[in-house]
């Protein structure tokens, strides 16, 4: 996914797509919000390590995008616009869990120490739920427009240098489907 993204900034470049100034980092909350939901995935790997809890929770999922269809609906958006990006963030949750799951196997003296409790992550990823929606809201005629994927480029750049390559991958998962 990270050449996605790369090949989107070049394809922006090369067309002269880049981003009109009063909307530079207009995407910035939005991709921060995603990278924020990358990084408790860490969190959700560990609540789930040892306790044969499969990272695949089909049930779980859909009711996830059930309710983010509904909130999407009192929010004015489009519910399978908004279920759409939010396959994405789950898909990204899912791969930082496999990859950390098998680093975990491969070197056991790394493995999680604790164990959180799930109940106590979700209302966290109910927060950054909610704050990916207002942002999908807030910049609905910007994701539309020409200087999307530049301005995705830019956001992504922003919220992936500090993160690991595992991290970074799994941001380039969750954000392909913020421009319309």
């Amino acid at each position: 996914m990270r050449s996605f993204v790369v090949g989107v900034a070049v394809v922006a470049a090369v067309l002269g797509l880049g981003a009109p100034a009063q909307a530079e980092g207009a995407l910035d909350p939005l991709v921060g919000s995603a990278a924020e939901r990358v990084v408790l995935s860490d969190q959700v790997a560990a609540a789930k390590w040892g306790t044969g809890s499969p990272i695949e929770d089909p049930e779980r999922e859909q009711q996830v995008l059930d309710g983010v269809a509904a909130r999407a609906v009192e929010l004015g958006l489009d519910p399978e616009e908004a279920k759409r990006v939010f396959r994405d963030q789950i898909e990204a949750s899912k791969l930082v869990q496999r990859g950390l799951h098998a680093h975990w196997s491969a070197h056991p003296d790394e493995q999680p120490t604790e164990r959180p409790d799930l109940g106590e992550i979700r209302p966290e990823l109910d927060r950054l739920g909610e704050a990916i929606l207002v942002v999908l809201r807030d910049t609905d005629d910007l994701r539309e427009g020409a200087s999307c994927p530049g301005l995705l480029v830019s956001a992504y750049a922003h919220s992936a240098h500090d993160l690991d390559a595992l991290h970074q991958t799994a941001l380039g998962r969750a954000v392909p489907l913020i421009c319309s």
